[in-house]
Formats: C-alpha cells, structure tokens, sequence
C-alpha cells in the first residue's frame, strides 16, 4: 500500500519511512554548484516549499544515506558537511516588534546552545550575526542559512500599517544580517508566498538570485504531468477503480481540479501537490486546498478592494503588473498571482503581455464560494450548501425554474437592513451561486446588441439571463427577444434557454420569472 506523505514536509522522515518522494533534488543540486550564493523562491501556500528547505538542509548536513536513488545521490561525489541554520518564519506571527524578536530569539536558542553565545548579543540580528561567526570558526566550513516562509509575519499585518512598519523594520535588521556576515556563508536560501522589495528587507543584499519565474525551476515545486505519469500510474489506476471511472475520466477530474498552474511561460503543467497526494490519500476528489482554511489577508484584500466575481478571470498584464513587491501593488494581482489563486496562461512573446486566469477549478469554487459569502448574511451562509445541493440538482433535471426557486428560497433570509439596493448585488450573487452548482458561467457577455447579464452552461443546456430590478421579467424577455440575444449562440450544440428574472428591493428577492425554450 502506498504511503502518502500527507502534512509531512521532511524530508528526512519522508524517506525513511518510505513515503512517497516525487525527486526534486536535481533543483537542489543545481543551485548548490551553480554560480549564485543567494537563492530567493517565491511558492503559493502548500506547494512543498517547506519540504524543499528541509532537502537542502539534509543535503547540506551530508546525510548521504537519505539521497540514495536519487538525483543527488548519483551524481553527488563530495559529500561535504557544513553547519546549516534554519528558520521557520511561519512561527513568527506576531504583531509587535518585542513579540517578533522575542520568537526569533527561541529559534535562535537552539543554534546558541551548539555553537555558543556571547552576552553582550542582545537583540536578534545581534545574536544571529554571533551565531554564524561562531558556527564558521568552530566547524572551518562556511555556514548555510536557510528561511522559510520569510514573508509570513509581514502577511500576518499586511493590511495594518503601524504593525506592518514595525515588524518590516524588525524583519529587515534581522535579515540584514546575512549582508554583514557574507564572508562566513556558503549558501543561502530564502522561500516565501509573496515578494516584499528586496531594498526594504534585504537591504544591501542585491545579488539574490530570483528564481520564481526561471524557466529551468519551473517545476521545483508542485507535481507535473511528467512526473505523474511516470511515478504514479498505479495511484491513477486505484483512484479509478475506486471511483468506478475509467482512468481517462479519473485523469481528466485530476486535471480539471488540480492542474493548470504554471510560474513561467512556457512551463510544465503543474498540478497542487497538497489536493492530489490528499484526492490519493482519501480516495475522492475534493476541495482540499480551500479545507485548510484561506489566508485571512487574502479575505482582508478582497473586502478592501471590493472584489466582485467578475474581477477575477483573464486578464492581460505586463510582468511589472504582477511580479512585484506587494508594496508597489496598486490592485489584487499580484498578491492573488503571488498566493496561487491566479497563475500564468499563455505568453505574447510580440508585446511582451501574460495571460492571467484562475488555474483549476478548486480554486475557482473555493473563490467564488469565498465571494459568496461576502454578500451573505449568517443564516444565509448556513443554508447556502443546501441551497447549491438544490440548483445543482434542478440543472441536472434541466428545470431552470426549480433552480430559481432554490434562490428565492434562499434570499428570504437577507434581513431589512442588508443594503442591496442594486442590480449587480442579486447578478453577482446568482452568478456565483451557478459556479458552485457546476456551471460555466460568464457575465456581461457581449453580444452585437448589448451585454447579456449572466450566461450559464450546463452539461445540456445554455441559459441567457436577464435580471431587471423594480419592472417585470416581461421587460426583461423582450429585451432578450428585441436585441437578439440567443442569436450569438446559434453554433452551440446545446439548446439555448432565454430567462427572465425580475427582483424586487423592497422585497429583495425573486418576484418574478419567464423561460422561453426550455
């Protein structure tokens, strides 16, 4: 039986409990001999950053033994040992700056009790500076620092801006320490999910080599369809008799629900590796990455630029747009690029643009269900479920009008006070309550005429809707009918339904509805 390694990032227990391994030790050999001493990788949550610092750390030690069969161990000759300093920063969320110094120096203690510790050390960046010199004279090898995660306690305050001064300033003197003590290193490796510019935490440190978007680390992270189909047939095979498909069906819902991330163009289709080895693991396909719960800056980002379902789709941009440090963000992209909720899709190699868009449809359902809620009230929140279960099902049985009652169901519970005086409350609502039923859904679909409010496509029918507050769903229908709506869709194999929904804002709600073509 197949040992999935799930939540386990180290490497050491990983290997010799014989769990499954997908080989990226070729990454840490290149850079390992390769001309940089500064390494800087930027990973979306989850994607085995974490796993990768704790490889280096046993390739550094010398643990030959770890490595056999692997990249590394084939081609590693020298095998030398050198002391090796690594920083959780995850553990250092706090939001003043004696609470941050106060958790750095517990990761510190640890490496003080191997290599000593002078008094007069005080402060972190002091002791930590102690600490490598000491390390260097007492072994005669250069040491190797690596931290992980360096962003999280800046991500922890992103959206306060005391706190966020404060712990940058604290982050910086500490990190600033690698700069003062470059005589005494031999590598260094630094991870996170965002980037922070490198003048205001790594200060002096401009030869970080960059390798988040180099073509030949594309792959460092995440598990490719190379590496799928060469080490993990038989996980697909059990996965399929497990579900009753066949493993062309069972590859495309993989596909479908964990692929499509790529961090340079061209690059390997990158699946997440933390919903796959669990979709293994548990037998069944779910939403796994969005279980683990989502970032609260990333909440607190999309409530302070008023994200809306339609925001978050294709889009063109410049790699200054979305590769940049979150400082000089002037709207979501980066951070969502940066988190993994966006990811790179094509490349106009002629002007030089990327195509942005969500990767996979985990992503998108765990989106759009984080949007829904925004607009929803509690008692709402705690039907939707249900609610989603019954217009899955009505578009199952093509009744789009058992759908629409599913919702009016559902907006009964928004209270008197809820402003929701507004079209684009009840479209972006119902848009996304289509999403999670398993629809593909478009807004604002422009057509020869005008813009059709939502477009939803099932496995057997297109619906055009049209939404109208405070007149009648009869307005609405013959607009569909006078600006010819359903005319752009005459190529789609499948019927094309027109619909006409009226709400109400006293009412706030469905009041009335009219389906032509069902």
């Amino acid at each position: 039986m197949r040992l999935y390694p799930i939540g386990l990032q180290d490497f050491s227990e990983i290997r010799e409990g014989g769990k499954l391994y997908i080989d990226k030790t070729e990454y840490v050999w290149r850079m390992a001999h390769g001309g940089a001493k500064y390494y800087f990788l930027s990973r979306p949550r989850r994607f085995g950053k974490t796993l990768l610092t704790s490889t280096m750390q046993c390739y550094f030690e010398g643990r030959r033994e770890l490595f056999d069969g692997l990249f590394i161990g084939k081609n590693e000759t020298a095998w030398d040992s050198f002391p090796v300093l690594r920083f959780d920063m995850s553990r250092v969320k706090r939001r003043t700056r004696q609470e941050v110094r106060s958790e750095l120096n517990v990761q510190l203690i640890k490496y003080e009790s191997m290599y000593g510790r002078v008094p007069e050390e005080e402060l972190p960046n002091q002791r930590f500076a102690g600490v490598i010199e000491r390390a260097y004279a007492k072994t005669g090898r250069k040491v190797v620092v690596l931290i992980d995660e360096y962003d999280a306690p800046l991500l922890e305050v992103l959206n306060d801006d005391s706190s966020l001064e404060e712990v940058r300033d604290e982050m910086r003197y500490f990190y600033g320490t690698l700069k003062s003590m470059d005589s005494c290193l031999r590598f260094v490796f630094i991870t996170g999910i965002t980037k922070f510019s490198q003048l205001s935490l790594f200060s002096g440190l401009n030869n970080i080599s960059d390798i988040s978007m180099e073509k030949e680390f594309s792959a460092i992270c995440g598990i490719t369809k190379t590496e799928m189909q060469e080490q993990m047939k038989s996980d697909i095979a059990k996965l399929a008799e497990e579900l009753s498909l066949t493993e062309d069906e069972t590859w495309k819902q993989l596909v479908d629900n964990y692929d499509g991330y790529h961090f340079t163009w061209p690059s390997d289709d990158i699946f997440n590796p933390f919903s796959l080895l669990k979709t293994f693991s548990s037998r069944e396909i779910e939403h796994y990455w969005f279980e683990t719960g989502t970032s609260h800056y990333l909440i607190e980002q999309i409530r302070k630029f008023k994200l809306n379902p339609t925001d978050i789709g294709v889009r063109k941009a410049k790699k200054s747009d979305f590769n940049v440090p979150l400082e000089n963000a002037a709207n979501y992209v980066p951070l969502f690029y940066q988190s993994g909720y966006l990811t790179i899709k094509d490349f106009n190699a002629e002007n030089r643009t990327y195509s942005l868009d969500i990767p996979n449809k985990e992503v998108r359902d765990g989106l759009t269900d984080n949007l829904l809620d925004s607009y929803m009230t509690e008692d709402m929140v705690l039907n939707k479920t249900s609610t989603i279960a019954d217009i899955e099902d009505a578009l199952r049985h093509e009744d789009i009008g058992s759908a629409l009652r599913a919702i009016q169901d559902l907006l009964w519970l928004v209270p008197h006070a809820d402003n929701t005086n507004y079209e684009g409350h009840y479209q972006e609502m119902m848009a996304c309550m289509f999403v999670l039923a398993g629809a593909e859904v478009s807004l604002e679909d422009r057509t020869r005429n005008g813009r059709v409010d939502i477009v939803a496509r099932t496995q057997s029918r297109l619906y055009v809707i049209e939404l109208k507050l405070n007149k009648s769903p009869e307005m609405a229908m013959r607009q569909i009918i006078e600006k010819k709506y359903p005319r752009k869709f005459d190529n789609c194999p499948l019927p094309v339904v027109s619909v006409a929904v009226n709400f109400d804002s006293d009412d706030r709600n469905i009041t009335g509805w009219e389906i032509n073509g069902q």
